[in-house]
């Protein structure tokens, strides 16, 4: 299931978020025994992943298609949130969105923490605006989810090569200054593999302060308890969606990204913070 990456230019410069690590939670079918979790495998290989991996191939035809005369990409990205839609609503109980008021009207950069494959489908369904998607470029290679990922214009980054992430990031600028559209990064550089928030890089920002775009904050809280890394065992619970208010970029240059990586970080932290406690059946 998707992931996404993003390549460092600098020494990251934050710690490990303590808070989001759900190591003190009970996740419902996860304790590896018993009738429940089998029960809980059982209907998450059966059922839920055919699903998804049937909605994935039903939309990205359909995204395909679309991409033959769809001239900025709108209907693509209705195909890509209606795909969203129909998981979340298929393997999600319920997603409450907070702070929905403090996304800005103008094209941003939209900074979440990452947690889970389940991160993206979140962000597309309840994000009420087009984006762009900075992923790894491994992603684009995938039979269907690859070519509409090519063909709406998504941002590939190859984190092994420093000159090709350089491009993507340039390509990710001109995504929001000639496009008009925001694009969405995740600066730990991809899934948390414990479900603590990871160190941000300053790399992703470059774009934000090249654009002269505000960054917006956004707190993704459930996806890691409901389908951590390397494993197809899909754990439904309620997911939460947290934004916060928009971070300018206008005083800060390229020599001082540090600095604004470590006031996202610091925002991120607080957004975690404020609404983790309480999110997760104890």
């Amino acid at each position: 299931m998707p992931d996404s990456t993003m390549p460092d230019s600098t020494t990251s410069t934050s710690e490990p978020y303590d808070l989001a690590q759900p190591a003190t939670h009970t996740i419902p079918g996860a304790d590896g025994r018993g009738l429940r979790h089998l029960l809980s495998r059982l209907r998450s290989y059966f059922f839920y992943v055919p699903l998804v991996f049937l909605y994935t191939g039903v939309f990205g035809v359909g995204s395909l298609i679309a991409s033959l005369f769809d001239q900025d990409g709108s209907l693509q990205h209705w195909f890509a949130r209606t795909w969203s839609k129909t998981i979340l609503a298929t393997i999600v109980p319920r997603v409450e969105v907070i702070g929905l008021e403090n996304l800005p009207r103008t094209p941003t950069v939209i900074a979440a923490n990452h947690l889970s494959a389940l991160d993206i489908p979140l962000l597309y369904a309840e994000l009420p605006i087009i984006f762009r998607i900075v992923a790894k470029i491994e992603l684009f290679s995938i039979p269907v989810l690859g070519w509409h990922l090519r063909r709406s214009r998504q941002i590939a980054v190859d984190a092994t090569n420093a000159r090709a992430s350089f491009r993507s990031l340039h390509r990710a600028v001109d995504a929001i200054t000639k496009e008009h559209v925001s694009v969405v990064i995740f600066p730990e550089g991809g899934r948390s593999p414990s479900g603590a928030m990871l160190p941000f890089m300053s790399g992703p920002f470059y774009l934000a302060v090249k654009a002269k775009a505000a960054i917006t904050p956004v707190a993704i809280i459930g996806t890691y308890e409901m389908l951590p890394m390397n494993t197809f065992h899909i754990m439904p619970r309620p997911l939460k969606l947290v934004i916060g208010e928009p971070i300018s970029t206008e005083a800060h240059s390229l020599r001082d990204l540090d600095a604004l990586t470590s006031e996202v970080t610091t925002a991120i932290r607080g957004l975690l913070g404020d609404h983790l406690t309480g999110a997760l059946p104890s």
